[in-house]
């Protein structure tokens, strides 16, 4: 799994970005290719940004319990996997704005670095580690980039 703490790192999943076209099409799902961006960008804006509340009380529990292993745990996601609600992209969204995004939000999670990350809160399962954090944005960055063959 990529460090995406690490400039090198990051740098090659920015090229795999980079490698995408308004028309790639995927090799499984519904999303086309601006609304993969879009739907990766929402683990950078739920990590960097206030603009969706914390989960809380028996959600935050549940989540922990069934879900967070899944996220932030060594195994692949599988193909067509459930997304959270906040995570369902339908509608129709900018290529370049979205890929503009997703490139930024990579640089500035690289550049904070691990030890900004250390025990941050996240908005769904309460502190994580930096390693944790690291699973989280490389796991799902690859698969959906590996849906769409780059």
């Amino acid at each position: 799994m990529k460090n995406l703490f690490d400039a090198q790192q990051t740098k090659e999943t920015i090229s795999r970005i980079e490698n995408l076209t308004p028309s790639t099409s995927p090799n499984w799902g519904k999303m086309n290719v601006a609304q993969m961006l879009a739907h990766c960008n929402v683990a950078y804006d739920m990590a960097h940004t206030n603009q969706y509340s914390k989960a809380g009380g028996f959600k935050k529990f549940m989540l922990k319990l069934f879900v967070k292993r899944a996220v932030v745990g060594p195994k692949p996601y599988g193909k067509n996997g459930r997304t959270a609600p906040e995570f369902l992209i339908t509608d129709a969204r900018e290529f370049d704005l979205e890929k503009t995004k997703l490139v930024n939000y990579l640089k500035k999670t690289q550049e904070l670095g691990a030890s900004h990350f250390h025990n941050k809160e996240s908005t769904s399962f309460g502190e994580l580690s930096s390693t944790e954090w690291n699973v989280l944005f490389a796991k799902h960055l690859d698969h959906h980039l590996t849906q769409f063959g780059v």
